[in-house]
């Protein structure tokens, strides 16, 4: 690791740095119009009495730059809890650096303390740096799976 990165988990004076942070994320992947959360809520659902998520903050040359969040989940055929790599982000202009690469082995490390079956994660089909990336560190893309969604539950419960 460069000795101008840091790698560290980050603690809730790092709410408004991470808020701002998937405000960039939103913006690359043009995805702006669906950011409808508050800075409020994350610090609750990161750093409340049940915290639902973890982050880790990449910082280069004390600038933070990116950031990983990930929750946990569970595997029935494993029998093993897992993680989920929601996002991963490096702001474009640190992109090279090898920050993506540390800030995912820093979740790999945490899957292989607690310890999970594995570590999973989604990305847009179109972005195709990404994807090569991914590839280039060993992982798998599954292109027989697909992702369901349901946003509307008074919908789902009226069926």
């Amino acid at each position: 690791m460069p000795p101008q990165l840091i790698i560290r988990p980050a603690t809730v004076d790092d709410v408004p740095v991470i808020w701002a942070l998937i405000q960039a994320l939103a913006e690359y992947e043009k995805l702006s119009h669906q950011v409808t959360g508050d800075l409020e809520t994350l610090q609750q659902h990161l750093f409340g009495d049940r915290p639902m998520a973890e982050v880790i903050i990449a910082e280069w040359e004390q600038k933070p730059v990116g950031f990983a969040l990930f929750f946990h989940n569970f595997s029935t055929f494993l029998t093993q809890p897992g993680i989920h790599l929601e996002d991963l982000f490096v702001m474009p202009e640190y992109r090279r650096l090898g920050i993506g690469k540390a800030l995912i082995q820093q979740v790999a490390k945490v899957a292989l303390e607690r310890p999970c079956g594995r570590l999973e994660w989604t990305v847009l089909d179109w972005n195709q740096s990404a994807i090569a990336f991914y590839q280039h560190i060993g992982a798998t893309i599954l292109p027989e799976w697909r992702i369901c969604r349901v946003v509307d539950y008074q919908r789902l419960l009226q069926q």
